[in-house]
């Protein structure tokens, strides 16, 4: 649901309930009046009824300053993951069904010169009041998830998340699969082509059991041409088909590509990295970003990563995909840092200790060899930098607070 209609629900709702339980009050429950004064039920609606209205603009500067805060100071692609909290979208229209149903029972207090003040509709309006100031409370409390160590958590738990719903732990006896397989042979040209139509989208998620279905009905394979966190342009490829014995479907087969206008974390936990290398050289916070990169490597690190390729009922192979490599994953968490950071002795530090730490924890060899790589990519990095002989010294120990705990005083 789009989170425009929250506040749009509530809206509804509330002018519903303001033509029908008033009346029905009026109707059938005259006789159950509040024991307060006309003239204080009349400035008690009025009160809540205006005080609504500038809490209302109240929201609005606190989402511009969730929006402004996040783009400037972290990342712009953080913007949409405040911007489109339901918590603020809910709150919005607490406020808006406060305001419509103070207004209704303001309306039906003395009516008719009767001098009675309805009482479940003034239970009703404080009740609103109440849970408007705990809306009104949390609200203001999420400017505190502006912190840096809160917004780091945050990402760190959606790609925790992604991970470990996409990827199967890697048993001890298990044999670690191919990270990336190619489209099989002899397959013959493609026969037929889906392309994206329309303004440019991300790709978000793939519905593989779907693909996987219609590709069996005629004994097909559907290579798809796209990565999940693509943007995808006029006319760029989708997928093909190879080996059809009919035309697919043309909508099953674009309903299986999800698309949106900005990335999502459902299946891709590169997101959640993006985001955080984006934190580290854009807030010069690369330490802490480094402690929620470095734990989600090692769990991708002892996970079976995609193959990048589904499978029938039968076992053959019905649908390929690019997935990101093991290398994929260094590359992208640790490139940008280091470059950004090549002058920073606390960000070779911290760069070092999550090297050595994957090194120590990861199983696979091939996978450790990689990281293994890296750190020698970072020694070598070192030994080319401007700093002194005792600067360098320094920013080849190992530590994972950047500067104040030195573990190690020999290069690893």
């Amino acid at each position: 649901m789009p989170l425009w209609l929250i506040p749009m629900l509530y809206t509804v709702a509330s002018v519903t309930a303001g033509l029908i339980l008033p009346r029905f009050e009026h109707a059938y429950f005259g006789g159950y009046t509040e024991n307060i004064s006309v003239g204080s039920a009349l400035a008690f609606f009025s009160s809540v009824s205006s005080g609504m209205m500038a809490l209302t603009g109240i929201v609005f500067a606190i989402a511009f300053v969730l929006v402004q805060f996040s783009a400037l100071a972290y990342s712009p692609r953080l913007v949409i993951m405040f911007a489109s909290s339901p918590t603020l979208f809910h709150t919005l229209g607490i406020f808006v069904a406060t305001f419509l149903y103070s207004l209704a029972a303001l309306v039906w207090t003395d009516r008719g010169n009767s001098g009675r003040v309805p009482l479940f509709s003034t239970l009703l309006v404080a009740i609103l009041l109440i849970v408007s100031m705990t809306a009104f409370a949390r609200l203001v409390q999420s400017l505190n998830d502006l912190q840096i160590h809160n917004v780091l958590q945050v990402i760190g738990t959606r790609g925790r998340s992604a991970i470990r719903m996409m990827f199967p732990l890697i048993t001890d006896n298990a044999k670690v699969s191919p990270e990336a397989i190619e489209i099989p042979l002899n397959l013959g040209p493609p026969t037929q082509t889906l392309t994206h139509s329309g303004a440019p989208r991300a790709i978000t998620r793939f519905d593989l059991d779907r693909l996987v279905r219609v590709a069996q009905s005629a004994d097909a394979v559907v290579a798809i041409e796209c990565g999940v966190g693509d943007t995808v342009v006029e006319d760029a490829i989708l997928l093909r088909v190879y080996g059809a014995t009919r035309k697919l479907p043309k909508q099953a087969l674009t309903r299986a590509i999800h698309l949106a206008t900005s990335r999502s974390f459902e299946q891709d936990p590169k997101y959640a990295i993006r985001l955080l290398v984006d934190i580290a050289i854009r807030a010069l916070s690369a330490v802490q970003a480094l402690d929620q990169i470095e734990d989600l490597l090692r769990r991708l690190g002892c996970r079976q990563l995609q193959g990048g390729y589904a499978c029938d009922a039968a076992g053959k192979i019905r649908v390929t995909f690019p997935v990101p490599t093991w290398q994929d994953y260094l590359a992208l968490a640790f490139d940008e840092i280091r470059l950004f950071g090549a002058a920073s002795i606390q960000v070779d530090r911290r760069l070092r200790a999550s090297l050595i730490g994957l090194s120590q924890t990861i199983a696979v060899d091939e996978r450790r060899a990689a990281v293994q790589r890296y750190l020698d990519h970072l020694n070598l990095g070192i030994a080319r930098s401007s700093f002194d002989d005792q600067d360098r010294a320094t920013a080849q120990q190992e530590d994972r607070q950047g500067l104040g705990l030195s573990r190690r005083h020999e290069r690893a």
